[in-house]
């Protein structure tokens, strides 16, 4: 039987075909370049790293002016990665519709605007929140222009590796909001959002390999071929998950029921790496990968967050008595 399945082999994919949405949704040419598609994601991991402190839950107020802050920074950086790409997106057929390439937004204006989101964010962090919150943010910026955009990513294959602690700030913005310092537990979620990115974007790069090929960004499967980026995969996967039961020490009650309900999200990451393994080059796999990689960080956050309810708690507590007088009746028998 011949297989439908999509493979390299027949074809490049585009864009539009990972994210649908993107061909149903026509965003304004200035919203567009903020990159408001990975804002949400990056707000969920400050509430996550929030959740872990003593500080939860915090003042609406200064919620508000976190995220909306946090907000404006990923905004800002979004801009910005876009004006350093400006003439590699116009090479490639994928990103040659974008407002920068495309004429619709000139660099000037996009520009004004990065600086004004970024300075609105500090304002608002500072103002609203701690000082120690807003440089984080600022770092986080930092770390995506330079270290990964203009410094890595034209360089190594290893790019996402190391210039994925861009991502992984949040949290600790979050951790510095609710208690005004960094705990261990904020540098867990760090840590766990670290390992989690190469596995999330190699998917994703799998799917892209034709068009970061075609411009001689090295990524992964530009360099080492689907095979060898699949075990690279599967390695980080198993890093995550491992990584990942560790929210059990962190979060300072309620973590019995988080590692109840981790279960099944790391059956299904580990189901779906390993299916990728077996077929490096289905595309479909990959996609259903990257796809679920997303909803897995969304996923552990809301884990975090659901664990400092006092439903959370009060199931801790009765567990731990029930346990408590199981072991007792079989001690005295």
């Amino acid at each position: 039987m011949v297989s439908t399945t999509p493979n390299y082999l027949s074809g490049g994919i585009t864009r539009q075909q990972i994210v649908p949405s993107r061909r149903r949704v026509k965003l304004p040419a200035w919203l567009e370049i903020a990159k408001p598609r990975l804002i949400p994601l990056l707000l969920a991991t400050t509430l996550g790293g929030m959740a872990l402190t003593e500080g939860w839950p915090l003042p609406l107020p200064k919620l508000v002016c976190t995220l909306v802050g946090g907000a404006l920074a990923s905004a800002a950086a979004g801009v910005l990665n876009c004006l350093w790409e400006h003439d590699l997106d116009a090479r490639m057929t994928r990103t040659s519709t974008r407002a920068l390439p495309s004429g619709r937004l000139s660099p000037d204006k996009a520009f004004i605007g990065a600086v004004t989101c970024a300075f609105a964010a500090s304002i608002i962090l500072v103002v609203g929140v701690n000082a120690l919150a807003a440089g984080l943010s600022l770092l986080g910026l930092c770390s995506y222009v330079l270290l990964y955009t203009a410094l890595l990513k034209p360089r190594t294959s290893q790019n996402i590796v190391i210039g994925g602690v861009a991502g992984a700030i949040p949290p600790l913005v979050g951790a510095a909001a609710a208690t005004g310092h960094v705990g261990w537990s904020g540098w867990w979620l760090f840590s766990l959002v670290m390992v989690w990115t190469p596995a999330h974007f190699w998917a994703l790069a799998l799917l892209l390999k034709d068009d970061y090929e075609s411009v001689g960004i090295p990524m992964l499967p530009v360099v080492k071929g689907p095979v060898v980026t699949a075990r690279a995969i599967q390695r980080y996967g198993w890093a995550t998950v491992l990584l990942s039961g560790c929210g059990v020490l962190a979060l300072p009650e309620g973590g019995l029921l988080y590692a109840i309900l981790l279960l099944p999200f790391n059956a299904r990451l580990i189901q779906m790496i390993n299916r990728l393994s077996d077929m490096p080059d289905n595309i479909a796999r990959a996609k259903d990968l990257f796809r679920w990689s997303i909803l897995y960080m969304f996923g552990i956050c809301l884990l975090l967050l659901m664990s400092r309810l006092p439903v959370a708690i009060d199931f801790e507590t009765q567990t731990h008595f029930l346990f408590v007088q199981i072991v007792s009746n079989f001690s005295f028998f």
